[in-house]
């Protein structure tokens, strides 16, 4: 089916975007800006704040478009399995930034800068580890979506149904 073929390639397309967008902002610009020795802790974390609150928009619209499609290539196209179960798993992880840790985060980030510290925490190691497996699964999901792409036609089956 061409159209299937076509949807399965805007996935892998989006979630190459997104997982550039990921790398770009959480693993290189984010630490990079903490190697600036004229810019203190409070300003770095207030950009850092800015920066992920803007980022998170933008993931939630990402996760949002990617569960649509991964919903519409299940039910229109019958091709169920491990991209629509990563297309779930990107918005719950997406939504568990944006309800739970960036806000969490983002109190932490308001002491310091009001001058005080706050006590230990694991929540920042946590967001990582929640970003790190973003990284994953978006990987994942390239890779078997340009499976399919590159699969699907030749015999006349799709991958998953054989």
């Amino acid at each position: 089916m061409q159209s299937a073929r076509t949807l399965n390639l805007v996935i892998a397309i989006q979630v190459l975007v997104w997982t550039g967008l990921l790398l770009g902002v959480s693993f290189l610009a984010t630490p990079v800006k903490f190697l600036a020795p004229s810019l203190t802790l409070p300003v770095a974390l207030d950009v850092g704040r800015q920066t992920f609150a803007v980022f998170n928009a933008l993931e939630l619209a990402l996760a949002l478009g990617l569960l649509t499609f991964c919903l519409a290539r299940g039910f229109f196209f019958r091709q169920r399995g491990w991209i629509l179960c990563g297309g779930f798993v990107m918005f719950l992880l997406v939504l568990a930034q944006t309800l739970w840790l960036l806000p969490t985060l983002d109190a932490r980030v308001e002491i310091i800068i009001q001058g005080s510290s706050p006590p230990p925490s694991t929540l920042h190691n946590l967001y990582v580890a929640v970003d790190l497996l973003k990284l994953a699964v978006l990987l994942a999901m390239a890779v078997l979506s340009f499976r399919y792409v590159l699969r699907e036609g030749y015999d006349g089956t799709h991958p998953d149904n054989r």
